[in-house]
């Protein structure tokens, strides 16, 4: 049993009035679906990353689906889900610091969350062998890998259906309905398993990507 919580078909301005930029990021609709890049030159490093947070958090268990179209590589695109702060808080509590789309902030900050890395194109080695990472914060936890059947850009011709199941402490994901990853938290590894908080998108400059027909849906 499913409770909707949010949906947005991404496709204009109005469907992101209420989120939350942290970084260089760009956002378009030249094709009617949200289109993410960074303002900053890659050399710029982490500095030209960004991270998007949805209007939206979930108390427990949930499911997170949307369309992905990667445009331009390289780079990295990247899910949180049940991050908040290390107090349990809002990770938009403005007594927080200031976040700006660089990487620390979100695995060794002031935030807790999980990390699922899900188009990593970044680096020769990832291009050479494409993978899913979960990672668990506070701190740099890598927990679990699965395989990743996108394609380089080159080959993409259409979107991609993509969805992440968190439920009773398990994480699913998958591509177009193809299994890639499951790992189950079971506390050993960064403290107890986390329940809810804020989902957030991030990529890394320069990938250019398009996001759509977005869900969340709390699971009983």
């Amino acid at each position: 049993m499913s409770t909707e919580l949010y949906r947005s078909a991404l496709s204009g301005p109005q469907d992101l009035a209420d989120w939350t930029l942290e970084g260089p990021a760009v956002a378009s609709f030249p094709a009617g679906r949200l289109r993410l890049e960074s303002a900053a030159d890659p050399a710029e490093g982490q500095a030209a990353n960004f991270v998007a947070w949805l209007p939206v958090e979930h108390e427990g268990d949930v499911r997170i689906s949307y369309d992905f179209r990667p445009l331009r590589e390289p780079g990295l695109a990247m899910i949180f889900w049940a991050a908040r702060g290390r107090d349990g808080g809002s990770i938009h509590d403005p007594a927080l610091p200031a976040r700006t789309g660089e990487y620390e902030q979100y695995h060794s900050g002031a935030i807790d969350a999980y990390h699922l890395s899900y188009y990593r194109r970044m680096w020769p080695t990832e291009r050479r062998l494409h993978t899913c990472n979960v990672r668990k914060s506070h701190g740099f936890h890598l927990v679990a890998q699965g395989a990743d059947p996108l394609p380089a850009v080159l080959d993409v011709d259409a979107p991609y259906r993509l969805e992440l199941t968190w439920r009773g402490g398990t994480v699913t994901f998958s591509v177009d309905g193809i299994a890639c990853l499951s790992w189950h938290d079971d506390g050993s590894v960064g403290g107890p398993a986390r329940r809810g908080g804020s989902i957030g998108l991030r990529q890394m400059a320069p990938l250019i990507a398009e996001y759509s027909d977005l869900r969340i849906e709390a699971l009983a």
